[in-house]
């Protein structure tokens, strides 16, 4: 009788080590498909300086348009860096999604407003940061579905039975998505047309 019971807690006890390691491992995804997405934001927060200084001359009286980009930018660099700290928490991340759709919708602004200056829009360097911004914002849209699909992984696996109750004992939070806050509107990639 003894060895039945020894065997089933070696059992037991090799069962939860590979359901720790499993979630380990998927935590360790989505915080990688996180750091994804801190390169392409990354990548973009400095590409809006540049952009609002290149544009910065044509648009001078349009200079509540550029503050409030430059504005939305530091939020947003602020929510990142939180949010770099610690992938899947939840008020982190939902931190980013607001900071992340306020930028959104001021550099929309901004575009919008760049659709009404001929000379700035035959500029090649202004035509070429704007390329490089609209590129970014695809690969920042890959990054975070890379991350959702990773997050919803790690939450199924530790809500799942027996996994659930493993995931509990060894500490495993639930892990937030990163969800977009802004309108379907707000959402669209601008369309610019440089002719």
């Amino acid at each position: 009788m003894g060895w039945v019971v020894l065997g089933l807690v070696i059992v037991i006890v090799i069962w939860a080590i590979a359901i720790n390691n499993q979630l380990v491992t998927l935590r360790n995804r989505f915080k990688n498909a996180y750091a994804q997405i801190d390169v392409q934001l990354r990548r973009r927060y400095d590409l809006i300086p540049n952009f609002v200084e290149s544009v910065k001359g044509y648009l001078e009286h349009e200079r509540e348009t550029l503050d409030a980009v430059v504005q939305a930018r530091g939020n947003a660099v602020s929510a990142a860096r939180r949010a770099a700290a610690a992938p899947g928490d939840a008020p982190a991340m939902q931190g980013l999604a607001q900071a992340e759709g306020a930028l959104g919708g001021a550099l929309g602004r901004l575009l919008a407003v760049f659709e009404s200056y001929p000379d700035l829009k035959a500029s090649e360097s202004v035509a070429a940061l704007q390329e490089e911004l609209s590129s970014t914002e695809n690969k920042i849209a890959f990054a975070r579905q890379a991350y959702n699909d990773s997050v919803m992984q790690y939450n199924t696996k530790r809500e799942s039975f027996p996994d659930n109750i493993f995931a509990g004992l060894f500490g495993f939070a639930p892990a937030e998505l990163l969800e977009a806050t802004q309108s379907a509107e707000q959402r669209a990639a601008p369309k610019v047309s440089l002719r």
